[in-house]
């Protein structure tokens, strides 16, 4: 048996040894179609380096014939064995003989940078055989993390058992047995391919007669990992004529640094110099350069589609004839290669066939206007790792039968994620609260502040009113719940008790009917290894999430993170303080119980963040959002809430509230010296200079850690930052929101107005970049704490390269954010090398 295989040799027998992606490559290739050349390191070499593995541990020592049956629901102890296995094969070395192959291999592909994915192939009995295909083609994006690699024998090996270790990763482990495949059944082969920098690459999806197009320029990896929003093309399939399309949001792309992956390297030949990519995040092992570089897309690119009426047009070409030949395609994913390397030809880089059964039910999958890349048919049984909508069909315990979903409202995808529940719509929101059903939907005209609480209950939200920067999209967010806000008529068209689906990714609300029939029970699967703290870049700049509510916290302190950079005081109150307004406390005379509580909640994050900064933000009560609270009576009805009685202003006015917060501040000052105030809503000097006097008076400045900093979010403080220095402003937080709202003069709370609403106006990303210079200028750090750096990609890249001092996003964005922020500042370091 053959160790290696060419792409142009691979026969049918080989199927099982090359795995699913490879085996229809090759046939596509020997047929002269585009497909890039490359080898496969066979499933073969994986069973044969796994017998020759000197096994410490018992367990493991018949492991290529092991199923290897685990207790998948013990989290911990999965972890610990996937770790364990992971170790032992990345360390020992591979055979000479496989070395040498390797070398005589990689020399024939004449590339300086290679690419490792892999190939999968499930053994199962004929019945259940098409099945598992579809599963293992649909997966292996999922299950893996492709390898980039300079063309040494060193670096390809390091990559080669990188793969093979992550065979047996804990979400790898759960997957297959879960599904009841024992691991000997699966067979893993690795394609080794050239990387080069493209025009564009993208995704197609085949979906009866219409085919959905993905496109964005660069490599592909900045649409699987979700960095941009592509370009997308809806055709006809027979005719191949485009008849929608729709320009993307494509700030950020990716080229291979194949002039730096040619040279030797300086420090040490045998280091590997491979970077291991996964979703949402990038990785370098080695002190050497990364092999994948970052670049904006120039002005002309951004205003112009990706690809021109005849590249499309060609590759509506390409993709008929691939039906044509090999019949029922789900899906591909190809690559425009620029003209001086290949000709400027398409290449296909990835084909997913449909099972049988797929087949039969391929005309009911979930009508969804923008598909994922390689999204599997929904006739089969996921777990909660995979695509959106089938990540909630498992989720719920319940499979896709034959019945249609219909599209029941649109709205702005507020918070990702996907859920499938029944509907609870609530007519009145003077009805008291009641505690609701697990797995509920909750579905309103809005919410109003003492409401919000309910989002952690809920499975989903769905607003007729709100917006992106509105309380209940940003506590979704945070919390992990999806939500669809401004979906129009939504209490209407929905009824309690109804099964929906939403879609928090897209911003659509489905009715379910009676398509589900009960799965097997399933349990959700194990959180997704963190990467290891030695396996990321050190970062420059400061990594900090945004928090109002202490679920979570142990986790949310393990993440790679810097501190919290916006506590957000005014929803932290809700429930501390029983959903009423502070005046209600101070009436009845609870003011000393108001500040106990207070301090007991924010010294629950200031100790589970210790020694990492704290940054609590004092109340900012507007009146729109705090008169519905009980005891919010007294407070002033406002025609334009926004630039009314809130922030520090109204601490101007009755300092009484404010004084409160600080007693409760110094309560957690004496055994939390980490935690530090920000200001909101600053409009002069001389309200800042008031509120310092009284944190002064409150004993905060006795500490010399302590900082005090103010939102930069009312537009004079472009022209007033000097003088705010000289005041005694330590620091800075840029809150896109409010600025984004004032400079543009769009209401950030009014549904319609979204499309206005954009954080990446001219305007708004000058006046981020004057602070950020005036800044640094003055000497002072400055942070970014709104909800732009974690939805824009682009901005974050910008915000290094301006110097900001740190970066706040909601929990769920860090990961993207770690990496969007590493990419950046090694990307100055390559400039500052190359430009010196």
């Amino acid at each position: 048996m053959a160790n290696l295989y060419w792409l142009d040799q691979i026969q049918l027998h080989h199927q099982v040894l090359v795995g699913n992606k490879a085996f229809y490559l090759s046939q596509l290739r020997q047929k002269d179609f585009p497909v890039v050349p490359g080898f496969v390191a066979s499933a073969g070499m994986l069973s044969q380096f796994l017998e020759s593995i000197d096994w410490s541990e018992p367990l493991f020592a018949d492991l290529p014939y092991s199923s290897l049956r685990l207790d998948i629901d013990n989290p911990r102890q999965l972890q610990a064995i996937a770790q364990q296995l992971r170790q032992s094969i990345e360390v020992p070395p591979l055979p000479a003989a496989w070395l040498a192959e390797l070398d005589d291999a990689m020399q024939q592909l004449h590339a300086p940078v290679l690419v490792l994915r892999p190939s999968l192939f499930v053994e199962a009995p004929a019945s259940k055989a098409s099945k598992l295909s579809a599963i293992a083609d649909g997966r292996s994006s999922a299950l893996f993390d492709l390898q980039v690699c300079q063309a040494t024998t060193t670096d390809v090996a390091q990559g080669l058992k990188r793969l093979w270790a992550q065979l047996f990763r804990a979400k790898s482990l759960f997957y297959w047995q879960r599904l009841g495949i024992p691991l000997q059944q699966v067979k893993l082969a690795v394609l080794v391919q050239p990387l080069r920098s493209a025009i564009a690459s993208g995704t197609v999806q085949i979906l009866d007669d219409t085919v959905l197009v993905q496109s964005t320029p660069g490599l592909g990896m900045a649409i699987a990992w979700g960095e941009v929003l592509p370009d997308v093309y809806q055709a006809h399939a027979a005719s191949g004529v485009v008849h929608t399309k729709q320009l993307g949001n494509r700030a950020i792309a990716y080229q291979v640094v194949e002039s730096m992956a040619a040279k030797q390297k300086p420090d040490d030949a045998d280091a590997p110099n491979c970077t291991h990519t996964q979703f949402g995040s990038w990785s370098s092992q080695s002190p050497a350069l990364p092999l994948l570089q970052t670049y904006l897309p120039d002005e002309s690119q951004q205003a112009h589609f990706s690809l021109t009426d005849v590249q499309m047009s060609a590759l509506m070409q390409l993709v008929q004839r691939v039906v044509v030949e090999m019949g029922h395609v789900a899906a591909l994913e190809w690559t425009l290669y620029p003209e001086h390397e290949v000709q400027q030809r398409l290449s296909i880089t990835q084909v997913v066939t449909l099972s049988s059964e797929a087949r039969l039910h391929k005309r009911h999958e979930v009508p969804l206007p923008l598909p994922k890349p390689l999204t599997a048919p929904l006739d089969r049984p996921f777990h909660a790792e995979t695509e959106p909508i089938t990540s909630a069909l498992v989720h719920t315990g319940q499979s896709v039968t034959s019945e249609p979903q219909a599209l029941l409202v649109t709205g702005l995808a507020a918070a990702q994620g996907c859920a499938i529940g029944k509907a609870n719509v609530i007519s009145s929101l003077s009805d008291a609260i009641e505690p609701m059903p697990s797995g509920t939907i909750l579905v309103a005209e809005m919410l109003p502040p003492h409401w919000l609480l309910l989002i952690q209950q809920a499975a989903g939200i769905v607003l007729e009113q709100g917006s992106m920067t509105s309380h209940s999209a940003i506590i979704a967010r945070e919390v992990g719940v999806p939500a669809v806000i401004a979906a129009a008529n939504a209490t209407q068209k929905i009824q309690t008790g109804e099964l929906i689906l939403i879609d928090g990714d897209r911003g659509n609300v489905y009715r379910v009917a009676d398509m589900l029939k009960p799965l097997p029970e399933m349990t959700a699967a194990p959180a997704s290894e963190s990467v290891n703290s030695g396996d990321r870049p050190p970062l420059s700049t400061r990594l900090m999430v945004n928090l109002s509510q202490p679920d979570h916290l142990d986790a949310i302190a393990a993440l790679p993170i810097d501190g919290i950079g916006l506590l957000r005081g005014e929803l932290l109150a809700l429930s501390v303080l029983d959903h009423q307004h502070p005046l209600q406390w101070l009436q009845s005379g609870r003011s000393a119980a108001l500040v106990e509580r207070l301090a007991v909640r924010i010294a629950q994050f200031a100790a589970a963040l210790a020694p990492r900064p704290v940054f609590y933000r004092s109340l900012d009560l507007r009146s729109h959002e705090s008169r519905v609270l009980p005891g919010g009576e007294a407070v002033p009805l406002e025609v334009n809430p926004t630039l009314g009685l809130h922030g520090t202003f109204s601490y101007c006015l009755d300092s009484t509230l404010f004084d409160l917060e600080l007693a409760a501040l110094a309560q957690v000052q004496i055994k939390h010296s980490n935690i530090h105030l920000l200001l909101p809503f600053v409009r002069t000097v001389e309200e800042f200079t008031f509120c310092r006097e009284r944190v002064q008076q409150a004993g905060l400045m006795h500490n010399a850690q302590f900082q005090l900093w103010i939102m930069a979010e009312v537009p004079s403080v472009l022209f007033l930052l000097p003088d705010y220095v000289r005041a005694g402003v330590q620091g800075i937080a840029i809150g896109t929101n409010d600025l984004t709202q004032l400079l543009l003069g769009v209401d950030r709370d009014h549904g319609t107005m979204a499309s206005a609403f954009d954080a990446r106006h001219p305007a708004v990303r000058a006046a981020i970049a004057q602070l950020i210079q005036q800044a640094r200028q003055l000497g002072i750090p400055c942070s970014i704490c709104g909800q732009a750096p974690s939805h824009d990609p682009g901005l974050v890249e910008a915000l290094v390269r301006w110097g900001i001092t740190s970066i706040s996003v909601d929990p769920g964005a860090v990961e993207a954010t770690y990496w969007a922020i590493a990419r950046a500042e090694q990307q100055l370091l390559l400039d500052a090398i190359r430009n010196p």
